[in-house]
């Protein structure tokens, strides 16, 4: 395990000012390995140019391959981009459709998931159908009920959050996997509210893609992010969005003497023909940094750490008249605790008088998000209780 990596230890992160940091679903802060790793990669730069090129191309081959065994997929299905979003505009714009096709989305997604579907059925004449998200909130059973509703009308494609950005919900993606391959539908997941705090599988679940940005729950920095496409649907996608690199052997021209430019190289069958251009070599060394954590301390340990957190925090904010929305069942959890203040309390109010006292969270739409991650100790919860009392008095 990297030194100072434990459960509740805040040794990598010395300069953290809040003395209780739980907007890890907003932005994470980079610890030290992270920090260091991305002031290495720039000083090769510094020290070399264009001659650290190399080093770089063994980095993102070995983090491929890790990044390959958090999520389940296999190296060939990630392509390396600059964030969720451009994970899901990229399959949005690159999808096969055919006039006329629906697209499920669901009512109180993040907009990254959203906004990408919506512009994608105006440039290619698709039916964008919003779906409430309130029969998955009630149990996971009346949600499954409701989507094969909608899939029987016909759907090419469903888009969900592995874990709903306001309540913390986690979504039976195998369930809701199975349902879309049983009506001949595909399934998009963002999970940038997941990976490295919820253990995910993409293989084991039946996803046929899924996207996640770094700098939240995997703990890197702003600038680079994934997408797993399943083995065998990059076939059918269309390279509406290739640029130089999208091509088989793009650079030789580069390096191998005359005659190698040329423009009619093909396309790359694989998920990174979407690595179009030049990538963010230093976010990628954080993320690399910040994924050797994460599978030194293991997914499953981290949600079931920050679970423990919110186990204690959460019946202490209720108990002073907060509603909480996180679900009742273990198995539908997160790490996130949202919850409605009491009558008359303005959320922002309270969030900046928290900030104040040293208690750093979110407010999603109007909702008070506690999301802590493995640095947090429980130890931390008396103190955040506190904090809160006083912004509710004050």
């Amino acid at each position: 395990m990297v030194s100072g990596a434990r459960p509740g230890s805040r040794a990598l992160f010395p300069d953290l000012e809040p003395v209780a940091y739980l907007a890890h679903a907003a932005i994470s802060p980079p610890s030290e390995p992270v920090r260091a790793a991305v002031a290495s990669a720039v000083g090769e730069y510094a020290r070399r140019g264009a001659a650290a090129v190399p080093a770089a191309l063994e980095r993102r081959a070995r983090l491929r391959g890790k990044l390959a065994g958090l999520v389940g997929a296999q190296p060939a299905e990630l392509a390396f981009l600059p964030n969720t979003t451009s994970g899901i505009v990229a399959v949005a714009q690159c999808f096969p459709w055919r006039t006329g096709d629906r697209v499920l989305l669901f009512q109180g997604e993040f907009p990254a998931n959203v906004t990408p579907w919506q512009r994608a059925a105006e440039a290619f004449g698709l039916e964008a159908a919003l779906l409430p998200i309130d029969p998955f909130e009630r149990g996971e059973a009346e949600g499954l009920e409701a989507l094969e509703r909608e899939l029987r009308r016909g759907a090419r494609l469903v888009a969900a959050s592995a874990v709903q950005f306001q309540t913390g919900l986690r979504m039976p993606l195998g369930a809701m996997a199975a349902l879309c391959a049983r009506h001949g539908a595909e399934l998009f997941v963002d999970a940038v509210q997941a990976c490295g705090v919820v253990p995910l599988d993409a293989a084991a679940l039946g996803l046929d893609y899924l996207a996640a940005g770094s700098h939240k729950w995997l703990m890197g920095i702003l600038g680079a992010g994934f997408l797993y496409v399943r083995a065998g649907r990059e076939a059918a996608l269309r390279p509406r969005l290739a640029g130089w690199l999208s091509h088989e052997h793009a650079a030789r021209f580069l390096s191998e003497g005359p005659g190698h430019l040329r423009y009619d190289r093909p396309i790359r069958r694989r998920a990174d023909f979407l690595e179009s251009g030049s990538a963010g070599e230093a976010a990628l060394a954080g993320l690399e940094a910040s994924v050797d954590l994460l599978a030194a301390l293991g997914v499953p340990a981290i949600h079931a750490h920050v679970n423990g957190y919110l186990d204690l925090l959460e019946p202490e904010l209720v108990a002073r008249g907060f509603r909480s929305q996180r679900a009742p069942e273990p198995e539908r959890r997160s790490g996130i605790l949202s919850l409605r203040p009491p009558p008359g309390a303005d959320p922002v109010r309270l969030q900046r008088s928290l900030a104040a006292r040293g208690v750093a969270c979110s407010v999603p739409d109007g909702l008070l998000r506690f999301s802590p991650h493995w640095p947090n100790d429980p130890a931390e919860v008396p103190g955040v209780v506190r904090a809160v009392e006083s912004a509710l008095a004050e």
